[in-house]
């Protein structure tokens, strides 16, 4: 008798061995609903509604139903519901799931790059450790100028000039005394070009000799060339010919002739400087007033633009 039952069980074994390879194929498990088998799976890319109601026999729209429609991404996890009683697979579900460790992330070689950009940084060190040793000279500030247009003048930086100066603020005075790193002076000098203009009373037309022309070597001739960025306004005024290239600046000597340019439409004109303005309603904040001549000349839209200009000053 023991025999037989011996017998019985070892065929039982056998011919439940496909189904349990099958569930774990198919699935990671099993719940018990109600004494029904509920299938629980996990999704591969292919998978959906259609695909997991023909592996499992089970309607998709049943599967649709006990999962809410719910979407289907991968890597997610179904429950598949069955008619099947729960007991005939109660030894198929898995004791433990089995985690695989992720295999470790490749190492990031270093890149071609990285060797050009440790020279570059040692370079800009150097470069900075040599600005940083370089002796200082005494600036006086001239009226319109920034600390970004004398960083400019004397290639170097606005940082390095606020803490050479031990500054709070980047707002300069007319006749403040800064210190700049000195010997590093940039500013190009270029001879002023001559104007196509008719030689007549309402043009301003350039002296091409040499003796003249020297007038614009900075230093050299007891003049420095001065770059200042600012607003512009034109205005009438009965002490001005609107018919001329005449402008007011508040420092630039009377009779200097200033290069201006308007960035907005990269038009330069030359214009001849008559006088000087106090500030009011109509000029505040304003670097220089011109006549509508010269407004018209930069292509002006407007009562105030921006402008850039350039002229020899003597120095201070």
């Amino acid at each position: 008798m023991k025999f037989k039952i011996l017998l019985f069980s070892t065929f039982l074994l056998i011919s439940s061995a496909p189904v349990f390879a099958a569930n774990l194929r198919d699935s990671i498990g099993v719940e018990n609903k109600d004494g029904k088998k509920i299938i629980i799976h996990k999704l591969d890319p292919k998978d959906n509604y259609y695909s997991l109601g023909r592996r499992y026999k089970v309607s998709p729209k049943a599967i649709m139903q006990f999962n809410n429609n719910a979407s289907l991404p991968i890597g997610g996890i179904i429950k598949v519901p069955t008619d099947r009683p729960f007991l005939e697979s109660s030894y198929n579900t898995p004791a433990k799931q089995q985690t695989t460790t992720p295999p470790p992330a490749p190492v990031k070689q270093p890149t071609p790059q990285q060797p050009v950009k440790q020279q570059a940084q040692q370079q800009n060190q150097q470069t900075v450790a040599t600005q940083n040793n370089a002796p200082t000279q005494d600036y006086k500030v001239s009226a319109g100028e920034t600390l970004y247009s004398i960083s400019k003048r004397f290639g170097t930086t606005v940082e390095d000039l606020t803490s050479l100066n031990g500054l709070t603020s980047t707002t300069l005075t007319p006749g403040q005394v800064i210190k700049v790193r000195a010997g590093q002076s940039t500013a190009p000098v270029q001879p002023a070009p001559q104007t196509t203009a008719k030689p007549d009373a309402t043009s301003v037309v350039l002296p091409s000799d040499s003796a003249n022309a020297n007038r614009f070597n900075a230093n050299k001739y007891g003049l420095y060339e001065k770059d200042e960025q600012g607003v512009a306004t034109w205005m009438d005024d009965a002490d001005l010919d609107p018919n001329k290239k005449l402008v007011l600046h508040r420092t630039a000597p009377i009779g200097t002739v200033i290069k201006i340019t308007n960035p907005m439409t990269n038009l330069t004109t030359y214009a001849k400087v008559v006088g000087r303005f106090t500030d009011n309603a109509s000029t505040k904040d304003v670097l220089i007033v011109v006549t509508k001549n010269v407004a018209e000349s930069l292509g002006a839209l407007d009562k105030r633009f921006h402008v850039n200009i350039s002229y020899g000053s003597p120095n201070e």
